[in-house]
């Protein structure tokens, strides 16, 4: 499929869906622009649900069995525990994991992480499906490489890799030895009288803890599409993150699926997990039904091997890490560097080429409509990329996205595209309307049925307000008050880690600080932060707790400093960024950008701030 040269003078269309012109901004007219806004405004629309998030359903119920955990043989009996520790650590994610291993470093004994799933690796522990890897370079994801140690295999490390990685860095730091897994958090209750955490579970467990940290994850909790008839299908049906290879066949290690091979699957979703699914089962199905409500941007990715002569080269010097994420969120952020270190398509964004075009003083006098024409840009060529690629016309053009470039999290990948040209896959794309119900036979699109024999969810994991929400209504700090009544009228923290009335619990979260591509970055130095506080803490024999003006003016800089999304957010297509077409008002994250937050919090630390978080 080509695509004709792009006319100033009329808007774009479903069969025309043309190239930019060349990149100076003075080629551009508001009415080019205007036709594009309107294309993408009009596709937006179609996804918009009244319901937002509640068109998604929990795991629960009669639907519990899609959270059951594949991957290990359930809780082993034991007593309730009624014991008093140093630490109780929610969540055996690399969030929790550092958090473990900083209080380790901070010369804490009993640190128990506290998990529903049967091992550590949060995600990771989870994520075991055909073809998952690292979209971030494994070299600045992985946390502690430079400290564990370990050469990843690859660029982008393949996900068994990582869990691995997750399991040094628990068995580094001694992290198993008081671990309680297949285990749930039902509450958790300040004594003020102890000065203690009284930390509640749902194996009858009833202990005390000197400190709290809240590392639940982002991505753990699958969710489910709540579509009718989801729970009659009298197929196979599993989500992605419960990958089923008793059915399939094959495993991690052996990327062979017999089971699949005159089945006829429908995969569900099209987001970064699906990219990676889809190109990985296709040669093995009897027929692949793909099913879309709205395409993901799909850029090269470029994979390689790792040469152990570079790794050599380049990890020699102490400090490689941290240099290398430093300078990739440099780049990513448009800024300078000498060097692009980690050279891959994330540093270049439509963001990135806005403040390119800005620094080349061919801008023009709007910034904000240079960042406009530098996203369109970006976009086309990602249209064009699967015009160039996929060979039925109706498939591409189903295929190409319609929104700015950071409305979804963009996706890498040199075989999806490659895929919808095999004979045994198909494309059925939802125009937007997502799936209508499912039947015990199959899915119904459009008035269609499509009969199908497995059922395969990619519809991400719960990642919401709601999921916080009920996180802090179980959290009672000073006076029985609850974090989420604390919070109703807007979050209060300081640095976005401890609030005022909850002493000694720390939370690793990304509202309040700071948050980018790299999650496992932002982590770290989450966790560096916590180490700092604690080891004071102990020190000294005094509480965590921020005074009401350092949190006060900590909350008055989130304001001041806070990037206005909404407006944006408000015209993305809908999707988990945009909490489905509804975006928040408020921004609570740090608008000067990761690695300025990072030396904020430095300074703090070595400048006596300590002072402002610690009491008698």
């Amino acid at each position: 499929m080509t695509t004709a040269p792009w006319s100033r003078d009329q808007p774009t269309s479903d069969e025309d869906d043309a190239r930019m012109p060349e990149n100076e901004i003075d080629h551009w007219t508001p009415q080019a622009v205007e036709a594009i806004r309107s294309r993408y405004r009009a596709e937006r629309d179609k996804r918009l649900r009244p319901e937002g998030n509640s068109q998604y359903q929990r795991a629960a119920g009669e639907l519990a069995d899609y959270a059951d955990d594949p991957w290990s043989d359930g809780p082993r009996q034991r007593p309730p525990l009624t014991d008093e520790i140093d630490a109780a650590v929610i969540g055996a994610g690399f969030g929790g994991l550092l958090a473990g291993a900083h209080l380790r470093k901070a010369g804490l004994s009993s640190i128990r992480l506290i998990d529903t799933a049967g091992g550590v690796g949060g995600t990771w522990y989870w994520n075991r499906y055909p073809g998952v890897a690292c979209d971030i370079e494994s070299y600045i994801y992985l946390p502690l490489l430079e400290e564990v140690g370990g050469m990843p295999s690859r660029k982008y490390a393949p996900g068994a890799e990582v869990r691995r990685h997750a399991e040094r860095i628990a068995d580094h730091f001694d992290l198993n030895r008081d671990a309680l897994l297949h285990t749930a958090v039902t509450g958790l209750k300040w004594d003020d009288e102890r000065s203690r955490w009284r930390v509640s579970t749902d194996r009858g467990d009833d202990f005390l803890a000197r400190y709290v940290v809240v590392s639940s994850g982002l991505f753990g909790t699958p969710k489910l599409p709540g579509l009718p008839g989801i729970d009659e299908f009298e197929g196979r049906a599993f989500h992605t993150s419960r990958w089923d290879y008793t059915y399939t066949g094959g495993s991690e290690d052996v990327p062979e699926y017999p089971g699949l091979a005159d089945k006829r699957v429908a995969v569900i979703g099209t987001g970064a997990t699906s990219v990676q699914v889809v190109p990985s089962i296709a040669p093995h199905c009897g027929e692949l039904l793909v099913v879309q409500r709205t395409p993901s941007t799909v850029d090269t990715r470029d994979d390689s091997p790792t040469d152990p002569a570079w790794w050599k080269r380049t990890t020699r010097e102490s400090g490689w890490q941290r240099r290398r994420r430093d300078n990739f969120i440099t780049l990513i952020t448009g800024g300078a560097a000498d060097e692009d270190l980690v050279r891959d398509k994330w540093t270049d964004t439509a963001p990135v080429r806005g403040r390119k075009l800005l620094m080349s003083g061919k801008g023009g006098p709007d910034p904000a409509f240079a960042f406009e024409v530098a996203d369109h840009q970006k976009m086309t060529e990602m249209r064009q990329r699967v015009a160039d690629i996929v060979a039925d016309p109706g498939t591409a053009a189903a295929l190409q996205p319609w929104y700015r470039h950071l409305c979804k999290r963009p996706c890498f990948s040199d075989t999806y595209l490659q895929a919808f040209n095999r004979d045994n896959v198909r494309l059925i794309d939802t125009d937007g309307q997502g799936v209508e119900r499912i039947t015990a036979r199959g899915v119904v699109v459009g008035g269609v049925e499509h009969p199908v024999d497995v059922l395969i969810f990619g519809t991400g994991f719960e990642l919401g307000v709601d999921a916080a929400g009920r996180a802090r209504k179980m959290i009672r700090g000073r006076d029985g008050i609850t974090l989420h009544d604390y919070w109703a009228d807007g979050m209060r923290t300081l640095h976005g880690a401890t609030s005022r009335g909850f002493p000694n619990l720390f939370q690793l979260v990304t509202t309040q600080n700071t948050i980018t591509v790299n999650y496992g970055h932002v982590l770290e130095e989450r966790a560096e932060h916590l180490g700092a506080m604690v080891t004071e803490a102990e020190k000294r024999g005094a509480l965590v707790e921020p005074t009401e003006q350092a949190q006060t003016a900590w909350v008055d800089t989130i304001r001041a400093k806070a990037a206005d999304m909404e407006a944006f957010q408000a015209e993305c297509t809908p999707g988990y960024f945009n909490e489905e077409g509804m975006p928040r008002k408020r921004n609570e994250s740090y608008g000067g950008g990761a690695l300025e937050f990072s030396e904020l919090v430095r300074r703090w630390i070595t400048d006596g701030g300590l002072d402002e978080v610690l009491s008698d």
